[in-house]
């Protein structure tokens, strides 16, 4: 019986081992051909190089990467923290405040989850160019068009709403009688109180912000508008392409989420299971 417990336990540990290597395979082979040429990493080298500094060199010269990364992290922390407040502002008020027509709005924004966003391009880009005629800081070409259409998602409302059904609503009905208005309940208790949530929320609108591709492909036409995604597609669609410079673009870029990711992470699995601190 113990050696059939210890065998199941071996197994499991090596089929875990397995997966894990398999999952980050990517990144390993990240790594190691950001030291490598460009010949190297398109013959599949798996062993670092001596090429950093040429690669980095090269990136710096025909690359305006780090142009790029303010861009993309002014639209990602704009959208992060506009989004995650409307958002969870939406979802607190459809659990805690009764109304009647309330649950046909929710649905109607659950719904709207099912429509992919391709066949939303073209009203939204219609929609940013009458916007661009009108108050053209926001419309076409701007970071500020990046971020509108993401002002709120149907996810995160859903989201926030689901968690506010374990919020204490005494502390809601505390916060009355002590005479706080109902957006002073909302600021100096409720945000305070779901941290959790707010976090998980937070990594998870950030790193689809930072990593959104099609939207500023179709707002975005100046180059120096680019985000992220935009200035590495450019530099994988040249006639010849130096993938040790790519790589390497590739590597900076994912070091703020990867950050943001394990600051966080503790609070990433509490509010993701809807738990309160």
């Amino acid at each position: 019986m113990k050696n059939e417990k210890r065998t199941k336990r071996i197994a499991t540990y090596v089929f875990l081992i397995l997966v894990s290597l398999i999952f980050f395979f990517p990144f390993y082979f990240l790594i190691v051909s950001i030291s490598n040429p460009s010949i190297d990493i398109t013959r599949g080298k798996l062993l670092p190089g001596s090429h950093l500094i040429e690669n980095f060199k090269t990136m710096i010269e025909t690359t305006p990467i780090s142009l790029s990364i303010w861009n993309s992290a002014l639209v990602s922390v704009g959208q992060t923290i506009i989004s995650i407040f409307v958002s969870s502002l939406a979802g607190y008020g459809f659990e805690v405040h009764p109304s009647r027509g309330k649950e046909v709005v929710y649905n109607i924004i659950l719904l709207s989850m099912m429509i992919p966003f391709a066949a939303l391009m073209v009203p939204l880009f219609r929609l940013f160019g009458t916007i661009s005629g009108i108050a053209p800081a926001l419309g076409i070409d701007t970071l500020f068009g990046v971020v509108l259409p993401y002002v709120s998602t149907a996810f995160l409302v859903f989201f926030f709403r689901q968690n506010t059904k374990m919020f204490p609503k005494e502390l809601i009905e505390a916060g009355r009688i002590d005479g706080l208005s109902e957006l002073g309940i909302f600021v100096k208790i409720f945000i305070p109180t779901m941290k959790t949530t707010y976090a998980a929320a937070g990594i998870v609108t950030f790193m689809n912000s930072w990593n959104n591709y099609l939207w500023p492909l179709i707002v975005l036409q100046s180059p120096e508008n680019y985000t992220v995604p935009l200035v590495i597609s450019a530099m994988g669609s040249g006639y010849t392409i130096d993938y040790g410079s790519v790589m390497i673009a590739i590597f900076i870029t994912t070091i703020p989420t990867a950050i943001i990711f394990f600051v966080l992470q503790k609070y990433f699995v509490q509010g993701m299971v809807g738990s309160i601190k």
